[in-house]
């Protein structure tokens, strides 16, 4: 299949875990703009410099330095045959920009409802020694650690139900949008890992 394909979703969904499955099924290589970002700004290009003003300043990059990036990335051999995108586009404006540099021919949308992501976040613990992640109910640590570990400030249900909030208010829309194009492909994203990894290899194979 040709062209790109986005991963959708809302905060906690798992897009991670999933990505790793689409790219192996597809072969195309997997974008996150957070290190498109990191790997410019370190390498000390022209785009990772002007990127580099807006971060330190504690401001969002610009979606046109974004686009840029992205655009410099498609020039690589191995984005011959599209890539995909975990975490971007956010809005409608940015997608309407992808669309002149890269066809997008499928959008996997992985659902869940808010509650479940608040218990899956929320119920996270981590080990300090080993950063490996634990959770409450569906991966309890071991006993013998269980009494160093911690819940990360940003895991805590104020928190995460702020991230939906905005998430429902500036980026939810754009799933109408590519939905309204015949582009949105919603899975099932409240099952487990290995229910939910099935059901986005079937909508891979379906395209």
């Amino acid at each position: 299949m040709t062209g790109s394909i986005v991963l959708f979703g809302p905060p906690g969904a798992g897009k991670g875990t999933q990505a790793s499955i689409i790219v192996d099924l597809t072969g195309k290589p997997q974008i996150s703009t957070g290190d498109m970002l990191r790997s410019s700004v370190s390498k000390g290009t022209e785009l990772g410099l002007e990127a580099k003003t807006y971060m330190e300043s504690g401001k969002l990059v610009p979606d046109q330095v974004i686009i840029g990036l992205i655009e410099q990335r498609l020039e690589q051999s191995d984005a011959s045959g599209g890539v995909l995108f975990d975490g971007f586009p956010r809005t409608i404006p940015q997608a309407e920009a992808l669309e002149k540099i890269t066809n997008v021919s499928a959008v996997i949308s992985i659902e869940v409802p808010d509650d479940d992501i608040v218990s899956r976040i929320v119920g996270r613990r981590m080990d300090p020694e080993t950063g490996e992640i634990f959770h409450v109910s569906f991966k309890p640590a071991p006993t013998e650690i269980q009494g160093r570990l911690i819940q990360r400030k940003d895991d805590t249900e104020e928190t995460v139900r702020n991230r939906l909030a905005a998430y429902h208010e500036q980026t939810k829309p754009l799933g109408d949008w590519y939905g309204e194009r015949g582009l949105l492909i919603p899975v099932d994203g409240s099952g487990t890992i290995e229910e939910v990894g099935n059901s986005v290899e079937a909508a891979v194979k379906s395209l």
